[in-house]
């Protein structure tokens, strides 16, 4: 067992335990903002560092490397506890966001978002593993509501303080002035985790952890591998034909490797979309593609096509995130059965990304986009938390931590798969020649609207399920 503290007396707020909540606290808040402000400053980056045709790399390259870094970082708290991670998870983040914010050219930034995508994803996993062991099991739903709030916070204010950073100053203070809080956070919690260590000093992985492992480095070396050729041949096309096979070869290979490795994460059924618990984890795939690939080029379309400023722009994400706690309130309140939320939330998502296309268009007012983007949100929260109940009350007891993890992998691989995809469209269709671009955002917002629509089915299909015909595809255990 883990080496542990006496119990502490009193709160999580209590004398033994502030420093570190308050630390755990300000490493999830910087990460929030450092995955939600940066969408409202990236437009300004983008123009300054003559980055748009590889725009959405800002996005996908973050959320591959934190991909990466979850699956990384588990496997190392299990083998050597938490503060290894959390250090190298820290020291990654800080250059990261050094590099973006000094970086002089786009290339270079997108690289320091990758940078800072491994760290967070190192930290985030961290610090679950330090609540796990530093706070007795009564104090923890209160210690994980609080960090339920610090993404709620970034996301409300955080766009649209990173707009007026922009516009202000320089949109380098975006990434420049979240470092030291990051620093500043590891140093609360760094202390108070002296006497946190591994189930065993030098445990190895069992076989089954070792596959995940190989598995998951698989599964984001390909989805890297495949969104950088394909950004690469859209922007460049083939003016140098060797070098266009050549990131034409390259995409194929990534697709083939996360195609190969994707089925072994998530359970039996999860891809064709099998009745009850496989489709609840595709369900949250799909929408979290259609969201956050259409959210990432909201403040680019209302800037170049509107002539909106960036804090203006970054309004319609704050006006998201209240959508999004509406959502997730007024599930918590249902009396039906829970799946059907999964059946209403993708309806009106499909509902708001299609009207997406048509706020694009002139003569809309700004307003009509606000309203139809937190109607998105509300959809979001009102599914995203069901998957997460659905999940754990239609998995077996043994099989909860399992099946939770590839939920989790869902949910970052469709943000992956939403931003790589919207972006390597935009680089393919973008007219040099006009500075709106607006048939172009059109496209973007139609093409996400579909996996929304899929989204329906698979909720249908979840609603299908039988609560004792689990866990996942156990009826047809050969079929993927």
């Amino acid at each position: 067992m883990p080496a542990r503290d006496a119990p502490p007396r009193g709160g999580a707020m209590s004398a033994p335990l502030r420093s570190l909540t308050v630390g755990v606290i300000a490493i999830i808040t910087c990460a929030a903002f450092e995955a939600m402000a940066v969408v409202t400053a990236m437009p300004s980056v983008a123009s300054e560092l003559n980055g748009v045709a590889s725009y959405g790399l800002a996005f996908s390259m973050y959320l591959t490397a934190s991909l990466l870094g979850s699956v990384l970082g588990g496997s190392w708290c299990d083998r050597r506890g938490p503060r290894p991670a959390l250090a190298v998870g820290m020291g990654l983040m800080v250059l990261g966001l050094l590099i973006s914010g000094s970086a002089p050219v786009f290339w270079l930034m997108t690289s320091g978002r990758a940078v800072s995508g491994l760290g967070g994803g190192f930290m985030i996993v961290a610090v679950y593993v330090i609540i796990a062991q530093a706070y007795p099991q009564r104090m923890q739903p209160v210690v994980f509501g609080w960090l339920a709030a610090a993404w709620v916070v970034p996301s409300l204010i955080g766009p649209y303080l990173a707009g007026i950073l922009a516009e202000e100053a320089s949109w380098r203070w975006v990434f420049l002035g979240v470092a030291p809080v990051v620093l500043a956070a590891f140093l609360l919690v760094w202390p108070r985790t002296a006497r946190l260590k591994a189930p065993g000093p030098r445990r190895a992985l069992d076989a089954a952890a070792r596959r995940s492992a190989v598995t998951g480095v698989l599964l984001a070396g390909g989805v890297f591998a495949a969104q950088f050729g394909l950004t690469r041949v859209a922007a460049s096309g083939f003016s140098d034909p060797v070098s266009g096979w050549l990131y034409v070869l390259l995409s194929i290979a990534g697709m083939v490797a996360a195609a190969a490795s994707l089925p072994r994460l998530l359970p039996h059924g999860t891809l064709r979309l099998a009745r009850g618990l496989p489709s609840v984890i595709a369900t949250r795939g799909l929408l979290t593609v259609a969201f956050f690939g259409a959210e990432a080029f909201i403040p680019l379309m209302l800037v170049s096509a509107r002539g909106l400023d960036a804090s203006t722009a970054g309004l319609t994400l704050s006006a998201a995130a209240i959508g999004w706690s509406a959502g997730s309130f007024m599930q918590a309140r249902v009396t039906f059965r829970r799946q059907w939320l999964l059946v209403i939330g993708s309806s009106l998502l499909s509902v708001s990304i299609g009207s997406l296309a048509l706020t694009a268009l002139d003569g809309v007012p700004f307003w009509a986009l606000v309203v139809v983007w937190s109607a998105a949100g509300f959809a979001m929260g009102l599914t995203l938390s069901s998957t997460s109940v659905l999940v754990l009350k239609l998995s077996k007891p043994e099989e909860q931590g399992r099946n939770s993890a590839a939920l989790q992998l869902s949910d970052q691989l469709g943000g992956v798969i939403g931003t790589a995809g919207a972006g390597a469209l935009f680089a393919l269709l973008r007219d040099p020649a006009d500075p709106d671009q607006v048939p172009v955002f059109v496209a973007i917002w139609l093409a996400l609207c579909v996996f929304a629509v899929v989204g329906i089915v698979a909720g249908l299909r979840a609603a299908q399920g039988d609560r004792a015909a689990l866990p996942a595809g156990v009826a047809e255990p050969r079929k993927v």
